[in-house]
């Protein structure tokens, strides 16, 4: 927010020579959850992201209306070997702490996010080598013709190979395990912004780079971040409201009118490329939070398929989102190739058919079992979970409700800790195969990361893995639609909704929202 001054204050900044400060512009955050950590290598979540991407950049990162640009490689694409990527770095950048960025930096960024403690191996499934060709050549080789890995690299950050094996931060935290490294807490990127100080989950607040490398490129008008995770929607509205903060992500849908109606504010709206979903433990024999004894539930399709009869999207919708969804049947947002208004399509709300569904299951008298649910992370994720309870009590699943901050939550799927969860799942590649890598391939080391639901089909998993090399576009999209089919009969996910975004933020500010819910404030620019 710009700071007004008056005469008497401005003549004596320039006085003592302080005009710099005098046009310092400070933006005040706030979201519902905090960034989960600093390394950028150990979570594959969105606000942690959204943070990083202040202080490390990429090789390549999407813009404010998704488009692919440069970051730090500024040319890009296959050789004449179809397997072998190219990418041209760009000169004269400095890490924060002055060291040199080069292609001895890139080589290990991306061999150290390859590592099994890395949350973003998935998108490295298919690099067989990451080798300097020189001070800033690199080339990516891949076990196979990937068409697709530019869209792989725009939320892979590029750290100091120096500044890391100097911290002892070569191995990426152990997030799931909560073993931590320098990295957690300590950042040296090439980003447009500075650490300055961190305290998780109360504030963070950054400086602008004043040797940043994008000066001339992009606004750069921000020179100051202060970010608040606010929790409680009540207190966040309360704080945009008062003037306490500039910008908030997540407007609760039940104050929009109340924001939207302030002379001071503006609400800006779009569509989400993000889709909210349960998973269900359809694998193991036996599951350890329901009441039942040697058996599971979730691995009979018919119960499935009865739950998801029973969820009523249009009324989540109604009631819970107070409009601002998108009901869907796929965990698949439109944004992506492979998504089908056919697919999109959900089924009705059909308590009677989906109770002779479960007594055709043999769970006539029902059961009871736990659905694990974050509480910080989507819009209204513990109000969705509340309705759903009610929805499936009426097909006789009993659910016992456990609602924690998504640092607790999300280490329960990592871990397969829980038999019945919420997620919600953005796609920076804008393509199928980055929600059949990490949600529906059998977990391996190198796959299936985020796969809480235990499936595994391993001619199924042939068929993701061979994605990554087809270079038959015809082709590859057929295979991509065989998938959905055999996700869709299997009905391991009930999909929910697409979510849609609403930033509040004082009037004065010029910035979009951006699909993937990705604030790149270098971006933004103040009109007053």
């Amino acid at each position: 927010m710009i700071r007004r001054l008056t005469f008497a204050a401005l003549a004596a900044l320039l006085a003592a020579g302080a005009l710099a400060t005098a046009e310092a512009k400070t933006l005040r955050w706030a979201r519902a959850g905090d960034s989960l950590t600093l390394d950028p290598h150990a979570q594959n979540e969105g606000p942690t992201h959204t943070l990083a991407h202040q202080m490390y950049e990429p090789l390549l990162h999407r813009d404010m209306q998704g488009k692919i640009i440069p970051a730090l490689a500024t040319e890009w694409g296959p050789t004449s070997d179809p397997t072998v990527w190219r990418f041209t770095l760009r000169r004269g950048v400095k890490f924060h702490d002055g060291a040199d960025f080069n292609a001895d930096d890139v080589v290990f960024s991306l061999r150290r996010a390859m590592q099994p403690t890395s949350a973003m191996k998935e998108l490295l499934s298919s690099v067989a080598e990451v080798r300097k060709v020189d001070s800033h050549t690199v080339d990516i080789v891949t076990s196979g013709p990937n068409p697709l890995m530019a869209n792989n690299l725009t939320n892979l950050f590029i750290m100091d190979e120096g500044w890391t094996t100097k911290n002892k931060a070569v191995k990426p935290q152990d997030f799931e395990n909560k073993v931590d490294n320098y990295a957690v807490n300590h950042t040296n990127g090439t980003g447009a912004f500075m650490l300055e100080s961190r305290v998780l989950d109360e504030k963070t607040v950054l400086k602008a780079n004043p040797n940043y490398w994008g000066k001339g490129t992009f606004p750069l008008q921000v020179t100051e971040i202060v970010y608040t995770p606010i929790q409680a929607a009540a207190t966040r509205v309360a704080a945009l409201l008062s003037g306490e903060v500039d910008i908030i992500q997540d407007v609760p849908v039940q104050d929009l009118q109340r924001v939207d109606a302030d002379a001071k504010l503006n609400v800006v709206k779009a569509p989400q490329n993000r889709t909210i979903f349960f998973g269900m433990n359809v694998g193991d024999a036996d599951l350890k939070s329901d009441n039942l004894s040697g058996k599971n539930p979730f691995a009979d399709k018919r119960v499935r398929e009865a739950m998801n009869m029973a969820i009523n999207r249009d009324a989540i919708k109604r009631v819970v989102m107070r409009g601002q969804s998108e009901p869907t049947g796929v965990i698949m947002p439109p944004f992506v190739n492979g998504w089908t208004e056919q697919l999109d399509a959900y089924p009705q709300a059909d308590i009677a058919k989906a109770k002779a569904m479960m007594a055709d299951a043999g769970y006539q008298d029902g059961f009871t079992i736990t659905l694990n649910c974050p509480n910080d992370r989507y819009i209204n994720d513990e109000a969705i979970c509340q309705a759903a309870v009610g929805m499936f009590g009426q097909v006789g699943v009993k659910v016992n409700l456990d609602a924690k901050p998504k640092a607790q939550h999300f280490p329960l799927i990592k871990k397969k800790e829980t038999d019945f969860y919420m997620l919600g799942w953005g796609v920076p590649t804008f393509d199928s195969e980055y929600i059949f890598n990490f949600l529906v391939h059998t977990t391996t080391d190198k796959f299936g990361s985020w796969n809480g639901t235990r499936f595994s089909n391993p001619g199924l998993d042939a068929k993701i893995e061979s994605l990554a090399s087809e270079t038959n576009l015809d082709k590859r999209n057929a295979s991509i639609a065989e998938i959905w089919n055999v996700v869709q009969n299997e009905t391991i996910y009930l999909p929910i909704h697409h979510q849609i975004l609403n930033w509040g933020m004082v009037k004065g500010i010029d910035f979009p929202v951006q699909p993937e819910d990705q604030p790149h404030f270098k971006f933004l620019k103040f009109t007053n």
